[in-house]
């Protein structure tokens, strides 16, 4: 079973139709389950520009924000994946793992979504879960996008 926590407030306006607490659930346990994922512990946080913007000169030593940034646990180090995202070990930036309740078997980790810099916020989301589940648009000629149009397909984006 895919566990998912949402941190930070949801946003409650914005550039996109807000999608609620369940379906952000479900968004996430399709995304990974795309990619044979059905077991684990992740965490969806929303952050204003100022704390995105710091996460991504932290990781990608960019100085502005961006809409969405992954951080998978099981990662090796900083990864770059694209303009705008980015992959790195851990999250201790975006939450402490120990203070999330019961572990699940398997930490998967962290995606941060700045809403004010997000046209579609179910977009972010399986986009980060992907990234999370070791996807990367940057190398992959094509499969991860491919594959997040058709689960917002699927879902009737």
């Amino acid at each position: 079973m895919i566990e998912v926590e949402v941190l930070g407030a949801v946003p409650s306006a914005g550039p996109s139709e807000v999608p609620t607490l369940a379906e952000l659930r479900r968004l996430c346990v399709l995304a990974a389950a795309s990619a044979g994922v059905h077991d684990g512990h992740m965490a969806i946080e929303f952050v204003d520009a100022a704390r995105i913007s710091k996460l991504n000169e932290r990781y990608r030593q960019r100085s502005a924000p961006t809409d969405v940034l992954s951080f998978p646990v099981d990662g090796a180090g900083p990864i770059e994946a694209a303009e705008g995202h980015a992959v790195a070990e851990g999250g201790a930036d975006v939450g402490d793992a120990s203070a999330r309740g019961p572990a699940a078997s398997r930490e998967l980790g962290d995606v941060v979504i700045c809403a004010e810099h997000t046209t579609d916020l179910r977009e972010a989301v399986i986009h980060g879960v992907l990234h999370l589940v070791g996807m990367d648009h940057e190398r992959d000629g094509g499969e991860m996008m491919a594959l997040q149009r058709e689960l917002l397909a699927t879902e009737g984006r």
